[in-house]
């Protein structure tokens, strides 16, 4: 079973949010005290964070499926509904995050350094939250709003500033083992390493880390053999060492031909340009001619070392069993290491800012489009889409409240102007995941038949006449009917009314 993975892919649903409740305070001679919903709790995000003590993607090679907790709805009584809890990945320093189709998301590097994934969900209001002045009892609440889904890929590339390279079988590992106290697998065939090897090597005062990454074959640019999976981990890497078996029996090998196939094979891979600093043609390059200890290899050694140094290369003839060339080999590693961290101090390469679209963007499009069922207008935008997803269609004052705040974001004017009429197909949201509506002008709900949407009669505040109001009232139809008596006798005495014989 393997124990290294270096590349997964995540399946993350972050939580979604907690629904708003429509709620009415009741006590003792008070019966409708007014709306008390509370709102829903926010769904956990996911989050992606370097632990220094993680150094392989395993856990998610056999778990990529990862979501987080969604929020609570809320509860009357203005009892707001309990957030989502984050749910945190904890991943190698040095990983990269992209999309499936390669597009960098994040660098990670440094202890503590972080990205959110995906993003839980807002939680609903409650109608307590959407009473006002002019709406005082709201018989509505809000949905919470679903988190998010993403499929992204996580790539870890070895934070090393030396990579030894070279064919299988060259002694890389070896040369790691004397170098450094790790202790790599070490056998007399072909792709014993299956993954990098790091190891800290500390000539004098200086201290550098090196890595010992799987063979290279030719093809590897292409995935062939370990290719792939060599070449992503010399990305960060200051310096490279070409490792090469002066003493190997293949037939066709010989260390010019080695270095040159394994130069065409660097200079066929393409790195992500900010990710691993500058090209890896023009990293620095050290050859090192292995395995001396042979007689036959070092005089092999000597007779293309010339030849080697008048291409530019700066070349060490060492060997890792008779630690041969080893203290030189270090020294001079570590001189190399100390100008390419003064350079890159001087010149930090780029690295990716995470900048998401603001969640409270004000703008919206309105688009005109033919579909084989017949013409349609899309509403884009981050609130109208919003806001659809938190509306109780089920409920007909929700269906007025969103018309209101769509009438006010200025879609109905947009629909007009693109040429929308009465009874006109509208889709609010993208392609995948939009809500269809019938669209009319001037939607209108049953709750308005009671008053205004959002009040209620039995809730208006009616001021109690006092006792000199109640007796100035009372003192009023007295006389009113007073002088309606004092008419009759009138009209009477004037011979109006008149008794018949």
């Amino acid at each position: 079973m393997a124990n290294f993975v270096d590349r997964v892919v995540l399946h993350l649903r972050a939580g979604n949010g907690g629904h708003g409740v429509a709620s009415v305070h009741r006590e003792k001679f008070k019966p409708l005290g007014g709306p008390d919903g509370g709102n829903g709790g926010r769904g956990g995000d996911i989050v992606l964070r370097v632990d220094p003590s993680v150094t392989t993607l395993i856990d998610y090679h056999h778990g990529p499926h990862r979501s987080a907790p969604n929020g609570r709805p809320g509860e009357g009584d203005e009892r707001n509904g309990a957030q989502g809890e984050d749910l945190v990945l904890a991943v190698p320093s040095g990983t990269v995050v992209t999309t499936r189709s390669g597009e960098v998301l994040a660098d990670l590097v440094g202890d503590g350094a972080e990205y959110v994934a995906a993003r839980g969900g807002r939680g609903g209001l409650g109608n307590k939250a959407l009473a006002s002045a002019r709406r005082k009892a709201p018989g509505f609440a809000l949905l919470g709003e679903p988190g998010e889904e993403a499929e992204v890929v996580l790539e870890l590339k070895t934070l090393a500033d030396v990579a030894l390279i070279g064919f299988p079988s060259a002694g890389k590992s070896s040369l790691v083992s004397v170098l450094s106290a790790a202790r790599p697998k070490i056998a007399d065939y072909p792709f014993t390493t299956l993954v990098p090897n790091l190891g800290v090597v500390t000539p004098g005062g200086e201290r550098f880390t090196v890595a010992d990454v799987p063979g290279l074959i030719p093809g590897a640019s292409e995935g062939k053999g370990l290719g792939l999976q060599f070449l992503r981990h010399v990305e960060r890497c200051h310096v490279l060492v070409h490792v090469i078996d002066c003493a190997t029996l293949e037939p066709g090998r010989d260390p010019l031909t080695d270095l040159e196939v394994i130069e065409e094979e660097l200079a066929a891979y393409v790195p992500h340009g900010r990710l691993g600093g500058i090209p890896l043609a023009e990293r620095v390059r050290v050859v090192v001619l292995n395995k001396a200890d042979v007689p036959e290899a070092r005089e092999l050694a000597e007779m293309v070392r010339p030849d080697l140094e008048a291409q530019g290369y700066e070349v060490h003839v060492v060997s890792a069993v008779a630690h041969q060339g080893l203290k030189e080999l270090t020294f001079s590693l570590a001189a190399h290491v100390r100008r390419a961290r003064e350079e890159q101090l001087v010149e930090q390469p780029a690295r990716v800012v995470v900048r998401p679209r603001a969640v409270d963007e004000t703008g919206f499009t309105v688009r005109r489009e033919n579909t084989p069922d017949g013409e349609v207008f899309r509403v884009l935008g981050d609130r109208p889409t919003r806001w659809v997803r938190q509306t109780d269609f089920t409920n007909d004052e929700a269906v007025g409240y969103l018309a209101d705040r769509l009438n006010r974001l200025g879609v109905e004017e947009e629909l007009l102007k693109a040429g929308a009429v009465s009874g006109s197909t509208v889709l609010v949201g993208p392609e995948d995941d939009a809500v269809v509506f019938d669209w009319e002008p001037t939607v209108s709900a049953g709750a308005e038949l009671l008053g205004q949407r959002g009040s209620d009669l039995r809730l208006e505040d009616r001021a109690r006449p006092t006792r000199s109001e109640k007796r100035e009232a009372f003192h009023e139809k007295m006389d009113a009917a007073a002088a309606a008596r004092e008419e009759l006798a009138a009209e009477r005495r004037a011979g109006k009314w008149t008794e018949e014989d």
